[in-house]
């Protein structure tokens, strides 16, 4: 199969990384592929965005934005 005959992969244009360790713990914000932020709250997500020009209506749509090493309640570092 080649990759013209492959199904389209949704690339959301907002990717929201795992929780990074500090005080207080963040996670980076991509835009297009670009590190655009860290954000410490769903609020900065959605600030970040803005200043973007996007506007997010479901944080939960995954055509929308992608949530790595957890989901939109994830704000901590998990404990092992």
């Amino acid at each position: 199969m080649t990759e013209v005959d492959s199904p389209r992969i949704s690339q959301p244009r907002i990717l929201v990384l795992g929780v990074q360790p500090g005080t207080p713990p963040f996670r980076i914000v991509e835009i297009d592929g670009e590190v655009v932020g860290a954000a410490r709250t769903i609020i900065d997500v959605l600030e970040v965005a803005a200043d973007w020009g996007i506007t997010i209506r479901d944080l939960d749509d995954p055509d929308v934005v992608r949530w790595v090493g957890g989901d939109k309640f994830t704000w901590t570092t998990r404990r092992i």
